[in-house]
């Protein structure tokens, strides 16, 4: 998780209700199983439990 600091990535998560959701994210910080990001869909800073995340791509920048 590491190596997305500072990129944009698209995750699959598994939320506290149990819905599958698919958000575009930008990774701030990961710090003891947990990941800080600015979440685009929200619009707002949200905390992503590591556990919970099913899939994580980066995103590519199309030319």
């Amino acid at each position: 998780m590491q190596k997305y600091i500072g990129r944009v990535v698209e995750l699959v998560y598994l939320d506290r209700h149990g819905k599958i959701t698919q958000r575009r994210i930008r990774v701030m910080s990961v710090r003891d199983g947990k990941l800080k990001a600015y979440c685009y869909d929200q619009r707002a800073l949200r905390i992503f439990n590591e556990a919970n995340i099913l899939a994580m791509q980066p995103v590519v920048k199309r030319a």
